[in-house]
Formats: C-alpha cells, sequence, structure tokens
C-alpha cells in the first residue's frame, strides 16, 4: 500500500492562524487570560487548562495541523523545526 507523502508545516501555514488569534486577542485576555487556546481554520476551537490537554485534543481533531495552540497572555513561543519534521 503506498505511503501518503508527509507534509511540513511552515509558519507561512500558521500566518492565518496567527492572524485570527490577534483579532481575538482582546476578549481573550478579557476572559480567558493564563489558559490555552486552540485555533483552527480560523475559528477559536476551545480553551484549555493546561497545555498538554490543549495539545491532546489538537492533535485528535486536527492531527498533524496546522492548527495554533497558544496560553492566552503568554509572548508567542518559537520551537525548533526538529518538533514539526520526521526522521
Amino acid at each position: 500500500m503506498p505511503r501518503k507523502a508527509l507534509r511540513i508545516i511552515t509558519m507561512s501555514d500558521l500566518d492565518s492562524e496567527i492572524a485570527a488569534y490577534e483579532d481575538f486577542r482582546e476578549d481573550l485576555e478579557a476572559h480567558h487570560l493564563g489558559r490555552w487556546v486552540i485555533v483552527h481554520d480560523r475559528q477559536l476551537v476551545g480553551d484549555y487548562e493546561s497545555m498538554e490537554s490543549a495539545a491532546e485534543d489538537g492533535v485528535r481533531r486536527f492531527g498533524r495541523g496546522p492548527f495554533l495552540l497558544r496560553q492566552v497572555g503568554a509572548p508567542p513561543l518559537t520551537l525548533p523545526v526538529s518538533l514539526f519534521t520526521r526522521r
């Protein structure tokens, strides 16, 4: 059976999700400060108590993504690309 090609997610794939988060940011900081949120297809999917629970739900719903996972009120994190690629 042929293997499905692995798609590498780039920052440009997340630009739309980051822009949507910025659109929601003021309301999120007023009502969800410190919680973790997922943005997918420019929609706020949900807010979570921990990064782990948000990540688990994001992967369950969207697989490898792209989706944005961010803690409300915290500066954005930059993660190494090695976390997103298989060897």
